[in-house]
């Protein structure tokens, strides 16, 4: 979501998420953290959240409360929007499910000696012990050795519908979303009346533009077991519904364009077209790799806009699956609207080159480079903001923005790009890229940047600040 330029991506983490309880750290700037466990060390205040260990600066805590309650964090190292994510997981009664685990799964590998000698048992065994590898490789954000394991777990037993659902879930989230409603309506005629099931597949529907199909399978799914996630999507692929009834479509070769005849001319639908194509191909060679479906576009009036997404006042842009953008009072591409069609479009490549995880600030970060946007105007402030340590953490901006104020979000975009420019401008774009992909491959973004920059986030904050007074400081 932009502001001027930001950009929310809406993605389906399909992730089972956890609770519990916490310390809380209260930042200076008003801001809080929740943590597992924290621990002082010197001058810097070290913290756990889930499997990943963070450390920022003493001078910038206010105090520490203990006995809160965590946010809630994915299984696989992050979600880019929680607050978002439907909590998935089909459920399979397996009788020694807990004992065949501990057998399969040794320091968070897959056994393949253990999944050879299940072959040899019967079809079911080895049904089963394909199913907990392939799930064990979803929570952990491999999505291409969960697909396999899935794949492998139909061989011994065509009929685990169990293993359809996570396999149509695993496609949208790397971006085959026809073949993701092929394994989500074949599970649905033998399980149609699986709440899984049927969640799973307006998702499917939605992705592939079939949007009262999907209205109409949740609508059932909630029937079923209400959900008050799921509700908040059934109740915004409604108002799309609404608003989008009488659309037009055009076509170009990767984008499917849906607008309202009166509200648009058709001039400025196609330069709008003709511009995403030549930023598509800019992005294949920036960012390496291209969405393998069509990318619906739709124009709105700004009240449309804002009726649909329900996004804060600030946000000028969507893309959440979709690239949506308002353009009342637009007559002709200018230079500010082709930024925020690119902008848009880059969150269509991250979540391709990530399946999904991309945590918001590289999300958003990636997404304002490419534009390009510069830091020239808010640089000196930018300065003063980490010099004071009143900045945001870099890993409290991994959630999503659209809670945040508009003076939070205009920082925490800032600061987004800040961290962008500097490991592009100290390491070279091509690690941007590498992160990007280990993040796809299931690393947490924390992860990620020690084996490509060699650096956590509390090292990232002290360089990224260092990079800024070097750079505008003066």
């Amino acid at each position: 979501m932009n502001r001027g330029c930001i950009s929310i991506t809406l993605l389906l983490a399909l992730a089972l998420t956890v609770s519990t309880s916490a310390e809380v750290i209260h930042l200076k700037n008003g801001r809080a953290i929740y943590a597992d466990h924290v621990r002082e060390n010197g001058t810097r205040l070290q913290y756990d959240v889930g499997d990943d260990s963070y450390a920022i600066s003493m001078g910038s805590v206010d105090h520490i409360e203990s006995g809160g309650f965590a946010a809630s964090h994915s299984n696989g190292g992050g979600s880019t929007t929680p607050t978002d994510d439907i909590a998935f997981k089909p459920v399979l009664q397996l009788a020694n499910e807990v004992e065949l685990t501990a057998k399969l799964i040794h320091d968070g590998r897959v056994d393949p000696e253990i999944l050879a000698g299940l072959e040899k048992q019967d079809s079911m065994a080895a049904a089963t012990g394909y199913f907990l590898a392939g799930r064990h490789e979803f929570e952990h954000g491999d999505l291409r050795k969960a697909r396999s394991y899935f794949e492998s777990c139909l061989r011994f037993d065509s009929q685990n519908v169990s293993a359809l659902n996570y396999l149509a879930a695993s496609a949208l989230r790397t971006g085959s979303n026809q073949e993701a409603l092929t394994f989500a309506e074949r599970a649905a005629r033998m399980t149609p009346d699986s709440p899984d099931t049927l969640a799973v597949l307006g998702y499917a529907q939605l992705a592939t533009e079939h949007n009262q199909d999907a209205v109409r399978s949740w609508k059932k799914s909630l029937e079923i077991r209400p959900d008050a996630n799921l509700k908040k999507l059934l109740d915004k692929a409604e108002r799309e519904s609404r608003v989008e009834t009488e659309f037009s479509q055009k076509e170009s070769s990767h984008f499917t364009m849906r607008f309202e005849g009166k509200q648009t001319k058709e001039e400025l639908r196609q330069q709008i077209l003709t511009t995403l194509e030549t930023q598509y191909d800019d992005l294949v060679r920036e960012i390496g790799i291209a969405p393998r479906n069509s990318i619906a576009v739709v124009l709105y009036t700004e009240q449309a806009f804002f009726d649909v997404t329900q996004s804060p006042s600030w946000a000028s842009a969507m893309y959440d699956g979709k690239l949506r953008i308002p353009i009342s009072g637009v007559q002709t591409v200018t230079p500010e609207l082709a930024r925020v069609l690119k902008h848009e479009l880059a969150h269509a490549f991250v979540t391709q080159i990530t399946g999904g995880r991309c945590p918001q600030w590289l999300n958003e970060g990636v997404a304002q480079y490419v534009e390009p946007r510069s830091l020239a105007s808010h640089g000196r402030r930018l300065v003063a903001t980490f010099q004071s340590q009143q900045q945001i953490p870099y890993n409290v901006l991994e959630s999503g923005f659209l809670n945040l104020s508009p003076a939070q979000a205009m920082l925490a975009y800032d600061e987004s790009l800040a961290a962008v420019n500097y490991i592009s401008e100290t390491y070279g774009s091509g690690d941007v890229q590498r992160i990007l992909e280990r993040v796809g491959s299931g690393s947490s973004l924390e992860a990620a940047l020690r084996q490509t920059i060699h650096a956590g986030y509390g090292d990232l904050e002290q360089e990224v600040a260092r990079y800024l007074a070097a750079k505008y400081g003066n």
